[in-house]
């Protein structure tokens, strides 16, 4: 099944026997999974028009993975000592599938600040201890994304004559801080065009080195942070961004090359 996603440039790699978890107990469910991945696309405006957080098509995969049973959870943990109750923990887990044989527990990592894998590998491996999933499932930026993020912005504003900040205005995003601009002024006062500037300082504040990408969930992992919690890693490729037009009312002319 896995093939299916690697053909397409996903980055996958799985510890602790959870691919043959996956494989045989849960097949119908990481058939969904796969389908859902598989069909997942985030248009370029929607990207840099949502300044390159959690945007419109990014809360698509949330939502398609909402409707087909992968809904957030909070696990409670309670303690009892002799009779007494002592103080619960919760774990919450953006999307949880229970399924018949056991619960499998999923987080979407897009860009926030890598320490956030160490709470979900950590948060894998306590419930994981308790019996109360049986595989931990992280998907966050993949190699070739993160690494050809700025050549991909730099070509698409370039394509669509985006050369200045009034022209941004037609993205949505002329509101952009005052510290944002004088990052891009500052590049394109040395000589360096506008649509390279943009993209240098926006895949700088946006996906930079100690955001959650693949390589920091990697060592991670590697280090054993999350054992032994059988734990499916996907990293998202950069066949996932598409010129298409995304759903909305962004004009139609910054689609058309």
């Amino acid at each position: 099944m896995f093939d299916e996603l690697t053909d397409k440039g996903f980055d996958i790699a799985a510890t602790n026997h959870a691919r043959a978890i996956l494989t045989h107990e849960f097949a119908p469910e990481l058939a969904q999974l796969i389908a859902i991945l598989s069909g997942f696309h985030i248009s370029m405006a929607d990207l840099i028009g949502g300044g390159g957080g959690e945007s419109g098509q990014t809360q698509r995969l949330r939502h398609a993975l909402n409707a087909t049973g992968w809904r957030k959870h909070r696990f409670h943990v309670q303690t009892i000592v002799d009779g007494i109750e002592r103080d619960g923990i919760s774990h919450e887990v953006d999307h949880v599938n229970f399924a018949r044989p056991g619960a499998l527990a999923l987080e979407v990592e897009w860009n926030n600040k890598d320490p956030f894998f160490d709470r979900d590998l950590e948060n894998f491996q306590r419930l994981h201890a308790l019996s109360a999933i049986s595989v931990g499932i992280i998907v966050t930026r993949g190699a070739s994304l993160q690494n050809g993020m700025r050549g991909r912005i730099t070509d698409w504003l370039r394509a669509r004559d985006l050369s200045s900040e009034s022209d941004l205005v037609r993205l949505g995003i002329g509101d952009r801080t005052a510290r944002q601009k004088a990052k891009v002024a500052a590049q394109t006062a040395r000589g360096t065009a506008f649509h390279e500037a943009f993209a240098n300082a926006f895949t700088a504040d946006k996906f930079g080195p100690s955001t959650t990408h693949w390589a920091k969930l990697d060592d991670r992992v590697r280090r054993g942070v999350g054992n032994p919690c059988p734990l499916l890693l996907v990293g998202l490729p950069m066949s996932i961004l598409t010129d298409a037009a995304p759903e909305g009312d962004t004009p139609r002319s910054l689609f058309d090359t």
